[in-house]
């Protein structure tokens, strides 16, 4: 964690989802099998739009990909538009179970899980520090944005859902995986020059090692948080937090 005289330098706190803002049970035992369940029924009712056909495209590339570099997929089937849909079908719910995190799925679930939200069937969870802090962050000056492999829609939609209610207007800027991976470097620095700030300025908080590593890598400030007070994650030579109510206090 920065000390308190490195404060006054961050400028934007630069968020995580999955294990930071957001429980992983809400993820893992909600929204993926959310996605799972529905991804047929989706498809069925969308197999036409163009925006669908562009993610399919993706799919079947991506498809390849993990043919050629293993473990093995499910097979597919193009000949005809049943066969590419039953293969399509299988072949995100095996992504889903392997926790994939190529930018086709993400962009399909997001989609299915809009229809969850806007239905009733899903409502945002965070944990109950959060709103505090981004209303202390917000009242300091600071801006607050969101890296996270989940697409930018699935975030926007996490977080205008959430029981304390809409969030997203204390939020800046929402980045997923078409800005590049979160283990890499170089994502951290197309983050920092979109703010148009300074490395230094800009605090990344995640659960996961390897990404406060690439942010630190790339000149950011980093904080690993380990909600989990068993977790295993909770050792970083670059200080741990358990909570929001200990970054940037008032």
């Amino acid at each position: 964690m920065p000390s308190r005289t490195e404060d006054s330098q961050i400028k934007v706190l630069l968020l995580d989802i999955e294990g930071t803002t957001t429980p992983v049970d809400f993820v893992d035992k909600t929204l993926f099998p959310y996605a799972s369940r529905k991804v047929e029924v989706f498809l069925l009712e969308h197999f036409r739009d163009h925006e669908t056909q562009l993610v399919l495209a993706e799919l079947a590339a991506q498809h390849q990909r993990d043919e050629r570099e293993g473990p093995r997929p499910p097979a597919w089937n193009q000949e005809t538009d049943e066969a590419r849909l039953r293969s399509t079908v299988a072949y995100v719910r095996w992504l889903i179970a392997k926790d994939s995190k190529c930018t086709p799925l993400k962009t399909l679930q997001g989609k299915i899980w809009q229809q969850g939200y806007t239905n009733g069937e899903l409502h945002g969870e965070v944990y109950a520090d959060v709103p505090p802090a981004f209303a202390r962050w917000r009242r300091q000056g600071r801006e607050i944005c969101i890296y996270s492999s989940g697409s930018v829609l699935a975030q926007q939609l996490l977080f205008r859902s959430t029981t304390a209610g809409d969030l997203t207007a204390d939020i800046s800027a929402f980045y997923d995986t078409a800005i590049g991976p979160k283990t890499e470097s170089a994502s951290y620095r197309r983050i920092v020059e979109s703010r148009r700030r300074a490395a230094s300025e800009v605090l990344f908080i995640s659960d996961t090692i390897k990404e406060i590593d690439a942010a630190r890598l790339a000149g950011l400030q980093a904080t690993l948080c380990v909600r989990d007070s068993i977790g295993t994650n909770d050792h970083s030579p670059h200080g741990t937090i358990r909570t929001f109510d200990e970054v940037m206090p008032d």
